[in-house]
């Protein structure tokens, strides 16, 4: 038996790879166009919100600590980060290349000295 997947252990080449052989072995790459996928990664999100509609800033933290709610919820990231590898695997982006290039974006748009502590849209600083 394979050994349980984490963050610590499994790179997203890993995980990619076995999203895409799931699809493959259903041969659902036909659905999935860049449109569909995204559709699909903002369905899924508006699932992951649910659990949390209505739920003050502190109540949302609580919920994590509720067993079945805590894996109800990790099931529902689950399948937005799905959508999001199947989506980068569709459209050829690299996932790590994409997070590095936005990182630095957001680094030059919301500066510590700016920003630290504060939730205003960087045109706001």
């Amino acid at each position: 038996m394979n050994e349980p997947l984490t963050d610590a252990t499994t790179t997203i080449q890993e995980l990619k790879g076995r999203v895409l052989e799931f699809a493959r072995e259903r041969d659902w790459e036909q659905f999935h166009a860049p449109k569909n996928l995204s559709m699909a990664l903002a369905a899924e999100a508006g699932e992951l919100m649910e659990h949390f509609l209505w739920s003050t800033p502190e109540a949302s933290r609580a919920v994590m600590n509720d067993p079945v709610k805590r894996t109800k919820i990790a099931e529902e990231l689950a399948d937005v980060v799905i959508y999001a590898l199947e989506f980068a695997n569709v459209t050829g982006l690299d996932v790590a290349a994409a997070i590095e290039a936005k990182m630095a974006a957001n680094g030059e748009k919301y500066p510590v000295a700016k920003a630290r502590g504060r939730a205003e849209k960087y045109t706001e600083l």
